[in-house]
């Protein structure tokens, strides 16, 4: 058995073939906020450079966020007037599952995108 240096192993991480998904497209959300209510709206991922631009659409609201990621995650901080939060997505077919929270919660709220 042939044992990888750690270099190799981080470097391999971070290299992707060209064809493999990203999160870049147009979706429907539907999700559970933290402590109860159900919701659904849209989101769109953008690319923007070594980052991704995202923009929900829930229930009247538009929230707008900074992302970090590839083909299986996408990490997500994002805004809408006064409240921040934070916004975790693994890739689930060719949709994407997560997690998400309010600056200073103390619950998660649940959300899937399907890709449209």
């Amino acid at each position: 058995m042939r044992i990888l240096p750690p270099a190799a192993i981080a470097a391999g991480l971070f290299v992707w073939p060209a064809w493999a998904a990203d999160p870049v497209g147009r979706y429907v959300v539907h999700g559970a906020n933290p402590g109860g209510g159900e919701y659904s709206g849209t989101a769109t991922v953008e690319k923007t450079g070594d980052t991704y631009k995202v923009v929900w659409k829930v229930g009247g609201q538009t929230y707008v966020g900074t992302g970090i990621g590839d083909h299986g995650f996408i990490a997500i901080s994002y805004k809408s007037g006064n409240e921040t939060g934070l916004a975790l997505y693994g890739e689930d077919g060719d949709g994407w599952k997560g997690v998400w929270t309010y600056q200073k919660g103390v619950t998660l709220g649940l959300e899937n995108w399907t890709r449209q």
